[in-house]
């Protein structure tokens, strides 16, 4: 199974997720960045402002994810923007078409907090212009993301809450299936 935690970023995807594999059984988290940086050099003549634009990309991490879940088995955690929609309908679909089952989950919150969390972050200082600038392309892809997964508005809920949240999710969709 994999759970993909969406949403734009300082929505708390990646602490969430560190607190997620913790909750889950066998669970690890796949960075599906080190894709779009293996394709770096090899993609060096494709000039492209996201590496989620090279098709590849999008390819190899539905073959990489499906490769490792097939190799160890339990729970993929996948904490990654994907705000164009066409290039989540080709990862889920590909997803689908490997037959393994996604909980996608959008982690959101209001643009005033958004701010507010990109603007104290201290981890990653250099990034802070990118989350900055991806924030209206994350206001577009709102109202298709509120469809093609869980919702759940981080506002006020530490990652741990939203870990648990999503880790009670998982397992009773995985007793339904038992």
């Amino acid at each position: 199974m994999i759970v993909w935690l969406n949403g734009t970023f300082g929505a708390g995807k990646t602490t969430t997720a560190r607190e997620l594999v913790g909750l889950l059984p066998e669970a690890r988290i796949f960075d599906a960045e080190y894709v779009g940086y293996m394709l770096r050099h090899v993609m060096v003549s494709e000039q492209v402002g996201d590496f989620q634009e090279w098709r590849p990309w999008r390819g190899l991490v539905v073959a990489t994810a499906t490769q490792v879940l097939d190799y160890v088995g339990g729970t993929l955690v996948i904490p990654q923007s994907v705000l164009v929609q066409q290039y989540w309908q080709e990862i889920s679909a590909g997803l689908a078409a490997a037959d393994v089952p996604v909980h996608h989950v959008v982690l959101d919150a209001e643009r005033a907090e958004l701010l507010r969390r990109i603007e104290s972050d201290t981890a990653e200082p250099g990034a802070r212009q990118w989350r900055l600038d991806h924030l209206d392309a994350y206001e577009t892809a709102r109202s298709w993301l509120g469809h093609a997964g869980e919702v759940i508005d981080t506002a006020g809920l530490d990652p741990s809450a939203v870990a648990a949240r999503i880790a009670a999710d998982v397992q009773a969709r995985v007793r339904s299936w038992q």
